[in-house]
């Protein structure tokens, strides 16, 4: 895991930079999303809540569009779909302790699960692996972010 300005950042997951989520291609086929690190700091340290938008479980959301909202006493803000793909779920942990979201945002902090429309056609946009960590890593400094 990379360490950059004191967030860590996992080389294998793909991120939305702009957006500050990431996203895990499972063994079976789905998409596991949350925040990252940076998401996290940028939000505050106690999160009052994270809801999945119940209404679209089931539904095909498009990238950019939201799958849930993260709620702080700092911050209002919704969690974008880093691929286009069905809602197929959200972290019932989170319910009751949504600081996990922040506490452990690779982990069981995660946010929801999509099943991914077109996954081979839109991760290009997202970035991964070294180059990732090395963008993330501008835009942390050119923005003056630190964990």
């Amino acid at each position: 895991m990379a360490n950059v300005r004191g967030c860590n950042l996992p080389e294998e997951l793909y991120y939305n930079i702009e957006k500050h989520v990431w996203a895990k291609l499972m063994d079976d086929g789905t998409v596991r999303v949350g925040m990252t690190a940076v998401a996290a700091k940028l939000a505050g340290s106690n999160l009052a809540g994270v809801t999945v938008k119940a209404k679209a479980i089931g539904q095909e959301v498009a990238q950019g569009k939201s799958v849930a909202t993260v709620e702080s006493s700092k911050f209002v803000g919704p969690v974008p779909a880093p691929v286009t793909g069905v809602l197929l779920r959200g972290n019932d942990k989170l319910a009751g302790d949504p600081n996990l979201a922040s506490t452990d945002p690779y982990g069981e902090g995660w946010i929801a699960e999509m099943k991914p429309s077109n996954w081979d056609g839109e991760n290009g946009v997202l970035v991964t692996g070294a180059d990732g960590v090395a963008a993330y890593q501008q835009k942390l400094e050119a923005d003056n972010i630190s964990c």
